[in-house]
């Protein structure tokens, strides 16, 4: 900001003693000017009061416009109706009024202003008129043609400072605007992450303990099944480590912007970059959990469709937390059916247990129920759940999909797992138009 900007600011910071020291210093030089001049003739007595009456109200001319205006254009008809037609140059003050009132009072301050100041012409006009006709011609030319000129340069500055004003106020508004958005964008990404994390942890979570419980009592008795549940523990918390180390590479940068990929330290695996889960991983997802011992059938009806990513990880998280909590709280040997169903507007999950779900003791927080509900309603789809009829409970979603998501050939992309077949290990029948049950009930 140069010097000149900041004696500006202060200048309009501190109005009122500005102008009354300058009003102070003017009066000293015009009111014995003004005197010297009028109060040569007869019927000049007392203009050094009179011009002191018209300088005066200047130093309010910016706080109160329309006082200062008003006092000013009082004084001037008082001392013509007095028989002084002019006071020069203290007369000079109705001008700098009409310019005041222009560039700060209210709009219909200055229009009565300058007609007031077109009207004082006329008046000064008659009283030249009856000793001179030509003089009382040019006089209200004159006049009128100053009073026009101020009105025109006060528009013109009080245009450029609504414009300024204006300016100042919206950028004003986008900083706040900006701060708000930024603000939200934080709080989304915050409960994205947190919904991540939560989904993240708490599944494997789930399916770690619950090996670790079979594999405890199956150590004795049956070696070979608590060796496969140590496997099943250690690959799902690699799978687990491998998602958080995913989601956290996000929060980290280099300098120049670009996500660190390389290890935090001795004998830390670095940042790898994978797709993000989607419809097509639910079937291995149901082979995770069923690996853990549960009774879970997996059934597609309808043609499989390309889902937008965002869409397919909502609903693979969706599937992902309805399963972590029947493993939480549906208690031991639910039976579980997962239905994926695909319509040509929709897809829908249905995910139904006979445990006890539905009288399982909350922690209270109920993050997976919300996270689900939040996912659903970013993509416009829903969530319903409680407890169903007969015992158990029901987790249902339906998220909308684009009309022109094109046909999968095959439900699993290439190189994903096969679908689980029949208890006996043959493999799966091929995908088709019609309902069909890819996956059956296993036993633990």
């Amino acid at each position: 900001m140069s010097t000149w900007e900041r004696l500006l600011r202060w200048e309009e910071r501190h109005q009122w003693p500005v102008d009354a020291i300058g009003t102070a210093v003017l009066a000293l030089v015009v009111v014995p000017v003004s005197a010297l001049v009028t109060g040569t003739s007869t019927t000049g007595e007392g203009t050094g009061i009179w011009a002191a009456l018209l300088i005066g109200p200047l130093a309010w001319r910016r706080t109160r416009p329309v006082a200062s205006a008003a006092t000013i254009y009082s004084v001037a008809l008082l001392h013509q109706l007095a028989g002084i037609s002019i006071i020069f140059p203290a007369d000079l003050a109705v001008l700098a009024a009409l310019y005041s009132i222009t560039v700060h009072g209210p709009r219909w301050g200055h229009r009565v202003a300058i007609g007031g100041a077109l009207l004082g012409a006329l008046v000064l006009g008659m009283q030249v008129w009856v000793g001179d006709e030509p003089a009382a011609v040019v006089t209200v030319v004159l006049v009128a043609t100053m009073a026009l000129a101020a009105w025109a340069f006060g528009l013109a500055r009080r245009a450029r400072r609504e414009r300024i004003e204006a300016l100042v106020d919206r950028a004003d508004q986008l900083e706040k605007e900006r701060d708000q958005q930024a603000v939200i964008a934080t709080v989304a990404e915050r409960s994205r992450i947190a919904r991540e994390m939560h989904d993240i942890v708490a599944h494997s979570l789930s399916v770690v303990i619950a090996q670790a419980d079979g594999g405890r009592y199956a150590a004795q008795a049956d070696p070979a099944a608590a060796s496969r549940a140590l496997e099943t523990i250690a690959e799902t918390g690699r799978a687990a480590l491998t998602d958080m180390r995913r989601l956290l590479g996000v929060l980290r940068s280099e300098p120049d912007g670009r996500a660190r990929t390389d290890a935090d330290g001795p004998g830390v695996l670095p940042a790898q970059t994978t797709p993000q889960p989607g419809a097509s991983d639910i079937a291995q997802l149901v082979e995770q959990v069923r690996g853990g011992g549960a009774h879970v059938s997996l059934v597609r009806m309808g043609t499989a469709r390309t889902l937008p990513p965002g869409v397919g990880l909502a609903l693979f998280r969706i599937a992902q937390e309805s399963l972590t909590n029947v493993l939480k709280h549906a208690g031991p040997g639910p039976r579980v059916t997962v239905v994926l169903q695909w319509h040509l507007d929709a897809v829908e999950l249905d995910v139904t247990d006979d445990g006890r779900g539905a009288a399982a003791d909350s922690d209270g927080l109920g993050q997976g129920l919300r996270g689900m509900h939040e996912r659903a309603s970013m993509f416009g789809g829903t969530v319903t759940v409680g407890p169903r009829a007969g015992g158990g409970y029901r987790v249902h979603a339906r998220l909308p999909i684009p009309a022109s998501a094109p046909r999968a050939d095959d439900a699993e992309p290439p190189g994903a797992s096969p679908s689980p077949g029949a208890p006996d290990g043959t493999p799966g029948p091929a995908p088709r138009t019609a309902p069909e049950t890819l996956a059956q009930e296993q036993p633990r």
